[in-house]
């Protein structure tokens, strides 16, 4: 049975994210389905209630309509802090890509190694099948997760090295396909 802060936490992100009518890029498929995933990769390795309640909420301020004061009233500090310390920005207009970048690179170094270990999950399921589903976007985005991963060695070493290799074959795809010869008539 599902610690009840653990299915709090899954049921209100089911609900924020369900609100806005989010969906997964590629696929289609309910945006929880993501949360979902992290959850259930960092559960092999980290199972305490607080770590899995903000694995599930990880996106949740990032991308909807809720607050962090929200999520402390509701699940408590450790949680909160947990989401604060993976959730991008909020950024200047005015940053370019790059910058931002640098500055979520920067606030995660700092993050405690359980946020660190949910990232890596994060990461983990957002590059899975990135070259193959976008390769155009997939070369600006894996360098920055590999650029990432310099600040998250300090998360679970498994799911480091997933994350390595997982970011490592789809720059080496990328480069096969930017390999092929030129069409040739015969």
């Amino acid at each position: 049975m599902q610690h009840p802060l653990v299915e709090r936490a899954r049921q209100f992100a089911s609900d924020a994210h369900g609100r806005h009518e989010q969906v997964r890029r590629y696929t289609n498929e309910d945006y929880i389905v993501h949360p979902q995933a992290v959850a259930e990769r960092v559960a092999e390795f980290l199972p305490e209630p607080e770590v899995l309640a903000a694995a599930w909420l990880h996106d949740v301020v990032e991308d909807t309509d809720v607050d962090l004061d929200e999520i402390r009233q509701l699940f408590g500090d450790e949680v909160a802090l947990l989401v604060e310390q993976l959730t991008s920005g909020p950024h200047s207009d005015d940053l370019e890509r790059a910058e931002r970048k640098l500055l979520d690179r920067m606030q995660l170094q700092q993050a405690d190694k359980r946020a660190k270990t949910i990232k890596l999950a994060d990461i983990i399921d957002n590059t899975n099948t990135i070259a193959e589903r976008d390769p155009e976007f997939a070369a600006l985005y894996l360098p920055e997760k590999y650029a990432m991963l310099q600040v998250l060695k300090q998360g679970r070493p498994e799911l480091f090295a997933l994350a390595r290799q997982i970011i490592e074959e789809g720059l080496q795809q990328l480069d096969q396909l930017s390999q092929k010869p030129p069409y040739e008539d015969g």
